[in-house]
């Protein structure tokens, strides 16, 4: 018996106005599963995962959530199914302390899990512990990283979007939100990861998928990828 896809998108066709950005899309996250989402600026990845979150209502096509059909309904309908959302940019609540931003997300997940609780994060982030009464906005920017990823890990996710992992961050704390996913991972934690690193992201998934021009061009394996110098250098310039 097949396992049921915690994310399933069919044909999807989302637009900006009369900009036809994502054509007839298929993608899939099963349990356990760690995909990477690749692709060059503007081909059409964070519109997929904005897609997904509701957060975009697409004008054709499906997104099924844990086998529920939630095509453009409200992300925090999305949310409430086991799926969190970083996204670009991170989004924290620069108003409230760090200890706040996580505590306002803590809950447990749909099948009543509590794996990731206010101290494990810190244990994950101890970063974060030495900041715990600073305001969101005080942060450097891979703090701000470490704690939007730390505040969706406090949801107990079933599946973790994270858009562009480690987008400007110093080397050193790059290597730390790599460690951070590979722990995901282990955890059990689906993830669709982007970023522009492909031998990071193909390292830590298992799939990976290239979209060009709001399709996709490649769908695979990770490891066919990093195999496959030609594909790398035709879709993102490597």
């Amino acid at each position: 018996m097949s396992v049921q896809p915690l994310i399933d998108v069919v044909d999807l066709q989302t637009y900006y106005g009369a900009s036809h950005i994502l054509r007839g899309i298929d993608f899939e996250v099963r349990p356990g599963e760690s995909v990477g989402l690749m692709g060059r600026n503007g081909m059409g990845k964070s519109t997929l995962l904005k897609s997904v979150m509701g957060l975009i209502k697409p004008r054709g096509g499906r997104v099924s959530i844990a086998g529920r059909t939630m095509t453009a309904r409200a992300p925090h309908e999305i949310a409430n199914l086991g799926v969190a959302y970083v996204p670009e940019g991170r989004g924290i609540f620069g108003n409230l302390s760090v200890s706040e931003n996580l505590r306002v997300a803590a809950r447990a997940g749909t099948r009543g899990q509590q794996d990731w609780t206010y101290d494990r994060v810190l244990e994950t982030f101890p970063r974060l512990k030495e900041r715990l009464k600073n305001g969101g906005q005080q942060l450097s920017g891979g703090e701000q990283q470490m704690l939007t990823i730390g505040r969706a890990l406090m949801t107990n996710p079933d599946v973790l979007i994270l858009d562009e992992a480690t987008e400007g961050l110093a080397p050193l704390i790059a290597r730390e939100i790599w460690r951070v996913c590979t722990l995901i991972r282990e955890d059990g934690i689906s993830s669709v990861i982007v970023d522009k690193s492909w031998r990071h992201v193909t390292q830590i998934t298992d799939r990976s998928v290239i979209l060009v021009k709001g399709q996709i061009a490649f769908s695979g394996t990770s490891a066919e990828l990093r195999e496959n110098p030609d594909l790398l250098t035709k879709h993102l310039g490597v």
